[in-house]
């Protein structure tokens, strides 16, 4: 049984990755600190709607925590992410920003 919610969770982690709003959110949220949905919105480029719906996939797949603040959501990195799971993280945070650098 172990093993089965293992790899859901990990099914859960590589669905999130897969859109590229997403892992542009977790490389704004990697640094650490808190970030309010508006300031992921501005960024990114998205509405209020599509932000909250990829927010609610982060946060599913336990990517992300979120704390409300008054009217404000902030999200931040998961603090309690297995290594394993922070290993695969930066691997592919580091290849977005890679890929990104290239581009511009």
């Amino acid at each position: 049984m172990r093993h089965a919610a293992y790899s859901y969770a990990m099914q859960q982690i590589l669905n999130a990755l897969c859109d590229p709003t997403r892992r542009n959110a977790l490389v704004i949220l990697w640094d650490g600190s808190e970030h309010c949905v508006c300031e992921l919105m501005d960024r990114l480029d998205a509405s209020q709607s599509r932000m909250s719906r990829h927010m609610k996939v982060l946060r599913e797949a336990g990517l992300v925590i979120d704390r409300r603040d008054a009217q404000w959501v902030r999200y931040r990195r998961n603090p309690d992410m297995t290594p394993e799971i922070m290993a695969v993280m930066s691997a592919v945070l580091n290849a977005e920003k890679s890929f990104e650098l290239e581009k511009a």
